[in-house]
Order: C-alpha cells, then sequence, then structure tokens
C-alpha cells in the first residue's frame, strides 16, 4: 500500500514518501495520503468522514440525536468502549489544545479529579467519575482542516488495555475531510455502512413495535436485527458522558 503526507502548504510539513522516509507513515491519516483512496475503506469501519480499524471482539453502538439519526459510533470491547470523531478545523494546528482546556475547564465543575498527561499525539485529558464510577480520557489530534477528538470510556481496573486499544485504532483511522466549507468544531457528517443501517432501522422498529405491544397498540411484524445496538445520546458537558462510561 503507498501512502504519501500530504503537503500543507507549509515549509514544516513537506511532502514524504514512506521509502524515502525508511519507514511507515504513523496516523491518524488523511484520505489524500493514500495514492489509491479505496484502500483506505480495506478492513475499516467506513463511516463516511472517518474510517476506523475495528478491535479484535470489538462491537458498535450507535447514540442516535433527537432526530433519530446517528451522532456518535462507539466501538464497544470487553474493557469498555470508546468513540473516534473528526471535526472541522483551520489548516494550521493548535484547535485541540484549546479544545482540552475547555473540556478540563468543563469536567473541573463536577469533580476535582481532573488531570492532563502526555500522550503520544499530545496532552490529553482524564477524568476520574464520582465514587470511583469510571474514568473518561480525551484524545485529541490535530490534522490538516480537521481535529480528530477520542473519547475513551472504562472502568478503573480496564482502562489501560482501553485506552491501548483506543490509540491502536486512531493511529489507524483515516480521516475524509472533503472539500465543503465548514465553520471551524462543526463535527463532520457521520454516515453508516448501508448494511449497518438497514440493521439500525430494523432494530429500531422492532422496539417501536415491542413498545406499541406493551401499550397494546397495533403493531406490523419486523425483522428480528441485533446489531448494531442503538441507544438515545446524553446531550450536555464533559462529565455527562463520564457518566455514560459504563454503558448505562
Amino acid at each position: 500500500m503507498a501512502l504519501r503526507r500530504q503537503n500543507q502548504d507549509s515549509p514544516e510539513t513537506p511532502e514524504v514518501a514512506p521509502q524515502d522516509a525508511g519507514e511507515e507513515l504513523e496516523g491518524p491519516f488523511d484520505i489524500d495520503d493514500f495514492d489509491d483512496p479505496s484502500v483506505a475503506a480495506v478492513a475499516r469501519l467506513d463511516l463516511g468522514s472517518v474510517l476506523i480499524p475495528m478491535p479484535d471482539g470489538g462491537q458498535v453502538q450507535v447514540e442516535l440525536n433527537n432526530a433519530g439519526a446517528p451522532s456518535a459510533i462507539w466501538v464497544v470491547t470487553p474493557n469498555g468502549r470508546f468513540t473516534i470523531a473528526a471535526y472541522a478545523a483551520p489548516k494550521s494546528a493548535g484547535l485541540w489544545r484549546e479544545v482540552a482546556s475547555e473540556l478540563a475547564d468543563s469536567l473541573r465543575k463536577d469533580t476535582g479529579k481532573v488531570s492532563i498527561e502526555d500522550g503520544p499525539w499530545g496532552r490529553e485529558v482524564v477524568g476520574v467519575g464520582a465514587e470511583n464510577a469510571g474514568v473518561v480520557r480525551f484524545i485529541g489530534v490535530d490534522g490538516y482542516r480537521w481535529m480528530i477528538r477520542c473519547v475513551v470510556s472504562g472502568p478503573h481496573d480496564r482502562i489501560d488495555a482501553l485506552v491501548e486499544q483506543a490509540r491502536d485504532a486512531l493511529a489507524d483511522t483515516v480521516v475524509r475531510r472533503g472539500d465543503t466549507p465548514m465553520p471551524v468544531r462543526n463535527p463532520l457528517p457521520i454516515q453508516l455502512p448501508e448494511p449497518m443501517a438497514a440493521q439500525l432501522r430494523a432494530a429500531t422498529e422492532q422496539a417501536a413495535a415491542q413498545q406499541a405491544q406493551a401499550t397494546g397498540q397495533p403493531q406490523p411484524t419486523q425483522p428480528q436485527q441485533q446489531q448494531p445496538t442503538a441507544r438515545r445520546g446524553t446531550q450536555g458537558s464533559a462529565m455527562q458522558q463520564l457518566r455514560t462510561i459504563t454503558g448505562g
């Protein structure tokens, strides 16, 4: 697979071929880093704006907004769960530093157990829930006109293994930014693969039928589909995200 680091119109980011550098490029990648963009979809979950490798035994949990559209895609493992999403950003780096500071301030409003730690891509924000509820870690990466935010959520005794899984996935993630102008910080759109979208529709219809049955209303016959799981999103502060880390 041929990869190239795209030229970001900056003298600090020259175009380099892996064979010239003597080693493979480390991600996250931009779709333009691939000589053949179709290769980026191989062994990755294609969510439109991001293409994410799935860890062994990983499952997909779709978080829905009030309109019933996907707002977040969580990768669930026996160690916990993580989500990787991309946002519009300026050409120059630095957005994640601002976002990390805001996340830390938001967490401190609910708990004093907040720290900033160094990770492979720079600063990471770590928060600990009340009464040892769990741990949340925010990892960010600045790219060319995009920023990735990875949220890692799990219990204390498994958080280290979960963070390793999330970092491995993040290092092999591909961002498909597109050319459409977008305000800085706007999330890049999520699009489920059609087979997964069909399963989600079936699961949603099945849930509606079960609710109708419970209330005594007529119900249509629905196919029995179980994956991916869906749950309504929790809107609000970073601490609210922390409180949902056990998948409840």
